[in-house]
């Protein structure tokens, strides 16, 4: 593990789901982690790949868990994603969509409208109220040629209860059934992470990218050539983190421990 203090560390991309709550249960004081964070004089911004809510709805979970924060600290999948299609189609478009309200409103921001009769492009990511006739429209769309975007690849979302299904299972589902693999807009995609560096002002090397999961969190922000921490408070295991080449440069039980680690 590098041994770097908090004075090489200016900005903070924070994961959520595992790391600051799991589904509506906070992980440690988060009141007191985030006091201890401004104290320190190190800015945040939380990048998660849940594309169920917006950017609105996380300023409003957080403030009911006692951290208040800017609208502007909040990057997720959906919002990569409209940055990703207006890539593609600057002026926006129909697009089908398989996702929950927080993807479908963030991408009618970007410009992009709901249609399941001529898309622009498929774009598939978490749908607690999937069915198959949704999967079934998704993949015919894909087959007659329409470009398939998803929005992050994480195949399982962590509950008090343990892991279920995530976005990734779902996209997976169109992947088989299309032999079509998608294009992704969240983690380990850089996108997010070059929105994130953007908001804090920050350079790779200063800032540390915080997450619980090897194959999103910890290898996007390797790949950006961010300094990195694993927590283990959501996905990844002592045991997964030990196999995973290159090392993150710490890894923690949770954020409150990371804290203490960098401090």
């Amino acid at each position: 593990m590098n041994n770097l203090s908090s004075n090489s560390i200016r900005g903070l991309v924070l994961d959520m789901d595992g790391v600051i709550w799991k589904d509506t249960e906070p992980i440690g004081n988060l009141p007191e982690i985030f006091g201890t964070i401004r104290k320190r004089g190190i800015k945040y911004v939380f990048a998660t790949n849940n594309a169920t809510k917006s950017s609105e709805d996380y300023v409003i979970k957080l403030k009911s868990l006692g951290v208040e924060v800017d609208i502007s600290q909040i990057i997720n999948s959906a919002m990569a994603m409209g940055y990703l299609l207006k890539r593609y189609y600057p002026q926006g478009g129909p697009v089908y969509v398989i996702g929950e309200s927080g993807l479908k409103n963030t991408l009618k921001k970007a410009g992009f409208y709901e249609d399941d009769k001529n898309p622009l492009a498929v774009v598939v990511g978490l749908d607690r109220k999937i069915t198959y006739d949704m999967l079934s429209k998704a993949t015919l769309l894909i087959r007659s040629g329409k470009k398939f975007f998803g929005t992050n690849p994480d195949k399982t979302y962590p509950i008090p209860a343990g892991l279920v299904p995530g976005a990734g299972a779902i996209i997976t589902t169109v992947e088989v059934s299309t032999d079509t693999k998608p294009e992704y807009a969240g983690k380990p995609a850089s996108a997010m992470f070059q929105m994130a560096l953007e908001r804090l002002g920050t350079i790779p090397s200063e800032t540390l990218a915080v997450g619980d999961r090897l194959e999103t969190d910890l290898a996007g922000g390797q790949m950006i050539g961010m300094r990195t921490a694993v927590v283990l408070s959501g996905v990844a295991t002592r045991e997964s983190v030990e196999k995973w080449n290159p090392a993150p440069d710490f890894v923690a039980q949770d954020l409150t421990q990371l804290l203490q680690m960098i401090g």
